[in-house]
């Protein structure tokens, strides 16, 4: 289990140089509300925007995710935990006022960075 990178996986880095490249600024691996320990894996803190890469295993990914064939009990539970406390994170993000926004793992990094790119510059133009 410490070998599973919580954060700076190969699709998070690939999308925040895409985002970077665009010219927006934001913090890795943050709490966005101080008192959710929670961290979403970027967060624009001005704009409100809290964005989640997932994994397709850990999350549950409807294309992709497998059943495991040892100890499966255990751990489908424990994704089905994962995805509980996804919804669960939604809820007090969106009660907040914060944009969230959720990519797959295998979802193109153009894509996601384009969207987050777009999302980001709306909520920054929305008067407050």
């Amino acid at each position: 289990m410490q070998a599973i990178r919580s954060r700076d996986t190969k699709p998070e880095r690939l999308i925040r140089q895409l985002v970077h490249a665009q010219g927006l600024r934001y913090r890795v691996a943050s709490r966005p509300l101080p008192y959710l320990r929670r961290t979403a894996d970027m967060v624009f803190r001005p704009a409100k925007v809290a964005v989640f890469i997932d994994g397709c295993y850990w999350h549950g990914c409807p294309e992709h995710y497998v059943r495991p064939k040892t100890n499966s009990g255990y751990w489908s539970q424990k994704v089905a935990g994962n995805v509980a406390r996804d919804r669960d994170t939604d809820q007090h993000l969106a009660a907040a006022g914060w944009t969230i926004l959720r990519f797959w793992e295998h979802e193109s990094a153009d894509t996601c960075a384009d969207r987050i790119g777009t999302v980001v510059r709306e909520r920054r133009a929305a008067p407050r």
